[in-house]
């Protein structure tokens, strides 16, 4: 069975929007800004590498596809050829290697992925993906890395839900100058399709 992982990098106050830069946000690269030191390197390089495909949203999809295909290095490498899933009704012909679009209902195709063999299937970033996803309770395991910082404004990780989501923490530390790494899973454990 796949696990759907939804790993972010997200401010104090939930905004997760642009901590890269590139996409033209007002605080646009703020992750950057912050040390998050060689065990968060770590962290995120052992997931990337742990990872056996991406789901991610379409907007997403397209900053990543810009981006890795000129990129080398083993974070790169796994990247570029892993299969990558992304939610879209507008894409059309992807051109980043192994790429499917998943056109259907949502909590359909994602419960498809999650049903066939394999290890973890891992959504970066695509906030409207994953709060769809938590809205339909898909996520096995959620990974953000909060930031010491207020942004006050952007696209924010967590939406409204139709009921309240119980979550169980299962691991945390904080790196870099802190950094916290919180992992948590549905409290019930894996959860069914939603």
């Amino acid at each position: 069975m796949g696990n759907i992982v939804v790993t972010e990098f997200v401010s104090l106050d939930g905004v997760m929007e642009d901590p890269g830069g590139g996409e033209g946000f007002r605080h646009a690269g703020w992750s950057f800004e912050i040390e998050r030191g060689e065990e968060g390197d770590r962290f995120k390089l052992e997931e990337a590498l742990a990872a056996e495909a991406l789901l991610l949203g379409r907007v997403t999809y397209e900053g990543f596809a810009a981006a890795w295909p000129s990129m080398q290095g083993e974070f790169a490498d796994k990247f570029n050829t892993m299969p990558k899933y992304v939610v879209s009704s507008t894409l059309q012909g992807p051109e980043w290697s192994n790429t499917t679009v998943l056109r259907g209902d949502l909590a359909e195709e994602v419960s498809k992925l999650r049903q066939a063999p394999g290890g973890e299937i891992v959504v970066h970033g695509s906030a409207q993906l994953a709060q769809a996803l938590i809205e339909h309770d898909l996520v096995d395991e959620l990974r953000l890395m909060v930031f010491p910082v207020v942004l006050g404004t952007g696209k924010r990780l967590f939406g409204a839900t139709s009921d309240k989501k119980r979550l169980r923490l299962t691991d945390s530390r904080v790196v870099g100058d802190g950094v916290a790494i919180l992992v948590y899973e549905p409290a019930g454990g894996v959860t069914g399709e939603g």
